[in-house]
This record gives structure tokens, C-alpha cells and sequence, in this order.
């Protein structure tokens, strides 16, 4: 049990001991004593002076008298600040849990849920490589399946790839009419930067295009649907849903070359999928639930044939759902794509990395599945972020002005190596040991960087602060592992030597009180789906410890029950610093 939950269970037990059921519904908050008061934990006493209608000088002296009676062995004090109580777990409370949980974390993982949650991220297009955008989706789609593993879900990690359309066969088009039979082979390029490019180059001609039919006279709007290399696109289009043979066989060529790119990508950044879905085959899918819906009265069929459903009344607009001709649109094949995953996994909850412009979209697919009476429908849940800019502003992919992933990485690698070299913190390791160093710091500075903040914000990502040894970056987090593993690698451990009754100091107690409360920053970060409360504490966890280091010695303790009780914290920071970052995708390095 997690000691804040002790707490609650504790006062409540008290709190009916003194007051009887009024006592019990009176609720009360538990947080953590502020570093300038006494104390571990603190009851806010508001709340219960209101509803007891006693002063708050009573209530902290009935309740902590109560507290201390009944667990003697647990709460060492109690005093009182205002309305708040702080409470002081007794030493030996601490030194048992360093004592049993020094080498391991087991006392920060959740029980088994027995739920199933599924994460859909990534959703790439098949014209273009992964970017900027997509490593934040990534790695919080990654992220969040880890936390929520660890916290006792039985997980299945997606991604539905956009792998056809009008956008799919802009790169088509502009392959036939400017590479000359160029393949990833013969320009040694990355698939996906090879169709990439020509997504580009197809936006530059159609630009060229338009820009000569308006000089001729034509309005702009009219140009735009005219220009050639736009008309010949559509053309693609309509053959690729006919099945033309020889359309279909550049699609699943040039698409083969972006999946090759794609997972080059995703082993390079760690990211993985249990189940991969395709828009190709999943499209069509949904029509059968519109034509039930149509029956139960949800939608309704204008009258050029369209259907839609009306929304006004939730607050919302009229949604098309199948258009004049009768095909699908984008929620028609969401519907039925979250069909076939519960179909598939009997998924307790799906949820969707997505970006925060798709948030009108997601309201609409969770209502629409509601008043379909779908099993699922309750358990959709959007996880909206915010998108990531650089200093120089937004990205936009038809301009190729876009950030790619690989070189994103490539880049921060290289910086990781600068950064070290300069600083001197790799001299004493092997130079065949520093590449792979290299990367878990180049990575792990990304990765730090786009998922310390709140999913909900936009971000500006800077990669000369990310890399920056000092500050909230994941190599100062990085560093501090290394820098305790070296300390254990120096100074020899005594299994057989306890740590007796010593009477800890304030930094030292400071620190487990930190690490005893990773579990609850785990479990919170499972509630709000919020990687960033993770990043946070390793953050806070590597500057606490670092201010401990340097204020008591662990080789040269006052007492050899010291030395060991500084040498199990150490241990179990490191332990807990690598979980945490772990939950991250992050590696830590036990050198530098």
C-alpha cells in the first residue's frame, strides 16, 4: 500500500473512531509537507472544520492523538500550521522500506487490472517520411502504453496507417513524370525520403501550374481544379479504386519502399505496435453500421442521397456519414475501424494519439458510437496533444519545410557527442563504447524534451537546450544514474550489514520520502494519461539526490551503518530513476 493511502485509510478510521458516520463523510485532502514545515504528510483541515464545526486546534489534536495511539510504530508526530496538520513518519517506517526495496521498484507497480487498453499513435501517410510531429506522437503513444502496463492494464499498442488517396497518389504522380525509374536502391535514400520528396515536388509543380493558368486569365479557384498535373492526380485516384493493375502495382511499390523507411524509423526510436491496421483495408469498413443506424432512426438520408447525422442538439453541427454516391468518408471508416478493434481484442478502452486539431472529429466518433449503442463507446477516449513548433515557426510537409525524424536524430546524436567531448565526460571510456553512448544521450535528450511537458500544451522544441547537461533535461537525469553507478562501483556493499536504528537526517530523509512516492506518481500519470508527470519526478528525483550527495559523503560516513544506509539509497534512486525513465523509452548509461 502506498503510504499516502495508509494515511487516508488511517484518518478515516479515525475520524469514524471520534465522530461516527459524520466523521466518515467528511472528506479531507493528504498532500505532501511543504520542505520549510515539519513534517512528511499534511491533513487539510478545512473541509473537516466546516462539516464537524470544531476549531482546527481540536481537530488536529483529537485526530493526531488518535493517529499516534493507534499505530505507535508508524506516525512518530503531529503539529499544526493554521489548518494543516503535518504528520511525521517515524524513522523506522523508512528504513524498513529502504531496507526491502533498495534494489527494486515492485513497491511503485500497480496490481493487476485485468482490463484491456488499447493505444492507437503513429498514424503515418505513406507520402512522406515520419517527422517532428510524429516523434511527439510516438513517444507519447509509447509512453503511455508503458505507465499503463505498469500499472497492472493488459495493453495492445496500434497504429493505422494512411496508405491511400488523393494525397498517396500526389507522390505517385510526380514519380512518373520526374524520377526516371529512381528507386531507394539506386539513389541510396531512404524509401520514405525518396516518396517524400516527390510529395514536394509534386506540390512545386501543381504551384507552377496554377501560377501560369491565372496569368492567363483564369480565376484562381477554377486553376486550382484545372491545373493539369491536379486532374491527372484525380484520375490516379479513381483507377486505384477501380483496381487498375498497373496503378496498383506502383501503390504497393512505392508504399513497400515507405514501410522499409518507416521501420528503419521506428527501431531507430524504439517504437513499436503490437497490430498494424491499414486505411487500404479498413476504408470501406463502417457502412454496415450506418446502414443500422439509418434503421434505428440515428441518421437520416437527405434528399440527394447523403447521409448524415444531427449533432445540433449535443451542442455540435450536421455530419455526413455517406456522401450522394454512397461512399465513405473519414468517420464512416473510424466507425467501423473501432468495430473491428473491439471485434478483435474486447478492448475495455481505446485510446487515440491524435493531435489537438482532430479534437471536433473525436468528440463526433465517441457520440456517434454512443447513439449507435456500441459496446465500446463509453471507453473511447482521445489523448489530444498539442503540436510541436520550432523556433523558426510551424512546419508544413508540401513545402519541405518539415523536420524529418532521421535527420532529427542523426542531429541530436551528434550534438550529444559534441556536447560530451567538450565537457570532457567520456574520456575514460573506450572510444568503441561511445557511439552507442552517443545515441542513449542524443535519444534520450529528445525524447526528455517532448514528453516533460503536459500533452495538452504546444510546444516550441529547441534541441540545443534539450542537450544540455545542467537543467530539466534528460542528460542531467541521464547523468545523475551514472554518476550514483559509479559511486556503487567504488565503494564495496555489505549484504550482511544492517542498517540498524540510525537516526536519519533531513536531506536523507528528504530523498526516500520521494522515492516512496514514485508509485503515486505512477499511478497519477496512468489517471490523467500525462507522461510529463514522469519527466518531472526523474527530473526532481535526480536533484534531490545530487543536493544529498553533496552535502554527506557515502565513503566517508559518520558510522558504517551510515555508510550502507547511503550506499542502499543511492542503490534504489538509480533503481528508480531507470523505471522512471524506462516509462520514458529512455535508456540510461552506466558510464560517463
Amino acid at each position: 500500500m502506498l503510504i499516502i493511502d495508509r494515511i487516508r485509510t488511517d484518518v478515516s478510521e479515525a475520524l469514524h473512531h471520534l465522530y461516527g458516520a459524520e466523521g466518515v463523510s467528511a472528506g479531507f485532502q493528504v498532500n505532501q509537507t511543504r520542505p520549510e514545515f515539519e513534517g512528511d504528510y499534511t491533513i487539510v483541515l478545512f473541509s473537516l472544520v466546516k462539516a464537524l464545526r470544531k476549531s482546527p486546534e481540536a481537530l488536529a489534536a483529537e485526530i493526531g492523538e488518535a493517529l499516534t495511539s493507534a499505530h505507535p510504530d508508524f506516525y512518530a508526530s503531529h503539529t499544526l500550521v493554521k489548518g494543516f496538520m503535518n504528520l511525521t513518519i517515524r524513522d523506522a517506517y523508512w528504513i524498513d522500506m529502504l531496507s526491502r526495496h533498495h534494489h527494486d521498484i515492485c513497491f511503485g507497480k500497480g496490481a493487476p487490472k485485468h482490463r484491456t487498453v488499447m493505444v492507437e499513435y503513429s498514424s503515418p501517410n505513406t507520402n512522406k517520411p515520419l517527422h517532428l510531429g510524429h516523434l511527439r506522437n510516438n513517444f507519447l503513444g509509447w509512453s503511455i502504453a508503458e505507465i499503463l502496463r505498469a500499472n497492472g492494464y493488459d495493453v495492445v499498442r496500434t497504429c493505422i496507417v494512411n496508405d491511400r488517396g488523393v494525397h498517396i497518389c500526389k507522390s505517385m504522380i510526380a514519380w512518373q513524370r520526374f524520377a526516371n525509374g529512381a528507386t531507394p536502391a539506386s539513389t541510396g535514400m531512404k524509401g520514405d525520403h525518396l516518396v517524400g520528396d516527390y510529395y514536394v515536388k509534386f506540390n512545386d509543380a501543381y504551384k507552377a501550374e496554377v501560377d501560369a493558368l491565372v496569368a492567363n486569365g483564369m480565376e484562381k479557384a477554377l486553376a486550382e481544379k484545372e491545373a493539369p498535373i491536379m486532374k491527372a492526380t484525380q484520375e490516379m485516384l479513381i483507377k486505384w479504386e477501380q483496381g487498375d493493375p498497373e496503378v496498383m502495382d506502383l501503390w504497393k511499390r512505392m508504399n513497400g519502399w515507405v514501410y522499409e523507411g518507416f521501420d528503419e524509423t521506428y527501431r531507430k526510436i524504439g517504437s513499436h505496435f503490437d497490430k498494424t491496421y491499414y486505411e487500404s483495408e479498413t476504408y470501406l469498413l463502417g457502412k454496415d453500421a450506418v446502414a443500422a443506424g439509418l434503421e434505428k432512426g440515428v441518421f437520416f438520408r437527405k434528399e440527394d442521397g447523403s447521409v448524415w447525422i444531427d449533432l445540433t442538439a449535443d451542442g455540435l453541427d450536421e455530419k455526413l456519414l455517406l456522401r450522394k454516391d454512397g461512399t465513405s468518408v473519414y468517420i464512416t471508416q473510424d466507425i467501423g475501424l473501432a468495430m473491428r478493434k473491439f471485434e478483435e481484442y474486447r478492448i475495455d478502452q481505446s485510446i487515440y494519439v491524435i493531435g489537438d486539431e482532430q479534437n471536433y472529429h473525436m468528440k463526433v466518433l465517441r457520440l456517434i458510437c454512443q447513439k449507435l449503442g456500441l459496446p465500446y463507446a463509453d471507453g473511447i477516449h482521445h489523448l489530444s496533444y498539442g503540436m510541436v513548433e520550432l523556433p523558426t515557426g510551424k512546419m508544413k510537409s508540401r513545402e519541405g519545410t518539415v523536420v524529418d525524424a532521421d535527420d532529427l536524430v542523426a542531429e541530436m546524436v551528434s550534438m550529444a557527442e559534441q556536447h560530451t567531448r567538450t565537457l570532457g565526460k567520456v574520456n575514460d571510456i573506450p572510444e568503441a563504447d561511445l557511439s552507442p553512448l552517443f545515441e542513449t544521450l542524443g535519444l534520450g535528450a529528445l525524447k526528455f524534451y517532448l514528453l516533460r511537458v503536459d500533452p495538452k500544451k504546444k510546444m516550441i522544441f529547441n534541441p540545443e537546450e534539450s542537450i544540455e547537461f545542467h537543467g530539466f533535461t534528460g542528460p542531467f537525469v541521464q547523468y545523475t544514474y551514472a554518476r550514483i553507478r559509479s559511486i556503487l562501483r567504488k565503494i564495496k556493499h555489505e549484504p550482511g550489514i544492517g542498517i540498524g536504528s540510525v537516526e536519519l537526517m533531513p536531506l536523507e530523509r528528504s530523498l526516500l520520502v520521494m522515492l516512496e512516492q514514485y508509485g503515486m506518481v505512477l499511478r497519477q500519470a496512468a489517471d490523467e494519461m500525462n507522461p510529463s508527470l514522469i519527466g518531472v519526478y526523474a527530473f526532481n528525483l535526480a536533484r534531490e539526490f545530487n543536493s544529498f550527495y553533496a552535502e554527506h559523503s557515502v565513503a566517508n560516513a559518520e558510522s558504517e551503518e551510515k555508510r550502507q544506509l547511503r550506499l542502499r539509497l543511492s542503490e534504489m534512486t538509480s533503481v528508480v530513476i531507470a523505471s522512471a525513465l524506462q516509462l520514458l523509452g529512455i535508456r540510461v548509461p552506466e558510464r560517463m
